[in-house]
């Protein structure tokens, strides 16, 4: 290439004066935009925390500017491509009025390539560096031009605004999809263990199970009468190794408390006359059918471990814990104070087991490998598996009796009382 770049041979120094100062005004602009973005998000809690206690003009208009946060951005990023455009139709025209360039290619070279280079290296690189690490100080200084900016360009980043949220309101539209579909790909997918592939499909079912459905039964129930002496109170924490039992005065409709072991710690030497009943916390009380999620985030919010479960009537339904709600993502959870007694089934077979009658419906299902409705036409009203005995014999069931339904024989093993308390499961393999 025989030609090269000469300077102009009649510059109009007015002319690129003026270009020029405009050009590095508008890549100082560039650099505040850039630079702003940066410092504006990424203030961490200890710098707004700084920031509200300084309670100075300078952090007043920082809080402000950040009261709205899409308002903000929507001005940062038109101001900043506005600025960006100028600056390179400014630089366009200082270069034809400094230099004659021969050919296109060089053209290209210095118009595009080398003009780019310059601005992201100092309006963008260079400002977004050094506002990462001093966003506290950088966010102070470009409080005042942005919030004329914010006056300035209140008009195009409404627009920016309404039309960005209408098509993520859009986009969210079209990428919904159902708990069936989403518990569908579950099933496809293939995880490393049986475990990992439950504690999927246990995430999935998690906002659509009620505390019904893993609550422990009233008849399960272990509570101390209000009116028991200290003795009697220890000779039951001793024999449940519960951490948390529940109160009543007549029955467990009455329901006064929750007592805490822990909070007897200080007490464990006194006598059986202590008044243990002042230590006694607040129950709470939830509906059956309440979604085990929200249960969750009251737990979190009220931090407790423990409800009791209640009826439209206020009758007490049973008692669910924190680790119950738990169990349902990750499984079983067991430690040294369990016993293989407390086990809802044990399989005895390569299609047999032995079912705790109390089991809940959805989780013999489960067990056994079946649909979770699989029982939706016999059941009625059941909810344990004894309910769904009781449904199917349409009487109270008996020690020895076998019933047969949907490919499943069941026997009652043993009773406890009139309560049914196992049930050996037969599955047509």
């Amino acid at each position: 290439m025989d030609e090269i770049i000469v300077l102009h041979p009649s510059i109009d120094v007015g002319s690129v004066l003026f270009l020029g100062i405009v050009s590095i005004l508008l890549l100082m602009a560039s650099a505040m935009a850039s630079g702003s973005e940066v410092a504006y998000f990424s203030l961490t809690r200890s710098d707004m925390e700084d920031i509200e206690g300084r309670n100075d003009a300078s952090s007043r208009r920082i809080l402000d500017l950040l009261s709205n946060p899409d308002r903000l951005l929507a001005t940062i990023l038109v101001a900043n491509n506005m600025v960006n455009i100028c600056l390179v139709i400014f630089a366009t025209q200082l270069i034809d009025e400094l230099f004659i360039i021969p050919s296109a290619t060089w053209e290209f070279i210095i118009k595009t390539i080398v003009v780019t280079f310059i601005l992201l290296l100092f309006g963008e690189i260079m400002p977004k560096v050094f506002s990462q690490n001093n966003p506290v100080r950088m966010a102070s200084t470009f409080s005042i031009p942005l919030k004329f900016l914010r006056w300035l360009l209140y008009p195009l980043a409404f627009i920016l605004i309404r039309t960005s949220s209408r098509v993520s309101r859009l986009a969210s539209k079209s990428a919904e999809i159902s708990i069936e579909e989403l518990a569908d790909a579950v099933d496809l997918t293939e995880t490393g263990s049986e475990e990992e592939q439950k504690m999927l499909s246990g995430i999935v079912s998690f906002g659509q199970t009620e505390v019904v459905e893993i609550m422990h039964s009233r008849v399960d129930i272990t509570g101390v009468e209000y009116e028991a002496d200290y003795d009697e109170v220890r000779r039951i924490i001793v024999d449940t190794g519960y951490s948390r039992i529940p109160v009543y005065g007549e029955d467990l409709d009455d329901v006064r408390g929750v007592l805490y072991v822990k909070d007897l710690l200080p007490h464990i030497a006194e006598g059986r006359d202590f008044e243990w009943q002042k230590l006694l916390r607040k129950p709470y009380f939830v509906p059956e059918h309440m979604m085990i999620d929200d249960l969750l985030k009251e737990f979190q919010k009220k931090k407790i471990h423990i409800a009791i479960v209640v009826d439209e009537y206020g009758a007490t339904q049973g008692l669910v814990s924190l680790e119950d709600i738990l169990e349902e993502v990750v499984g079983e959870i067991t430690d040294e104070s369990d016993d293989d007694e407390d086990k809802l089934y044990e399989k005895v077979g390569d299609n047999a087991y032995i079912f705790d009658a109390k089991i809940h419906i959805g989780e013999f299902v489960r067990v056994i490998g079946y649909d979770e409705d699989a029982f939706a036409d016999v059941e009625g009203h059941a909810e344990t598996l004894a309910g769904l005995m009781m449904e199917l014999k349409r009487d109270l069931p008996r020690r020895g009796d076998e019933l047969q339904s949907h490919g499943v024989k069941f026997f009652i093993a043993t009773m406890d009382g009139r309560r049914v308390d196992k049930i050996k499961v037969e599955v047509n393999g």
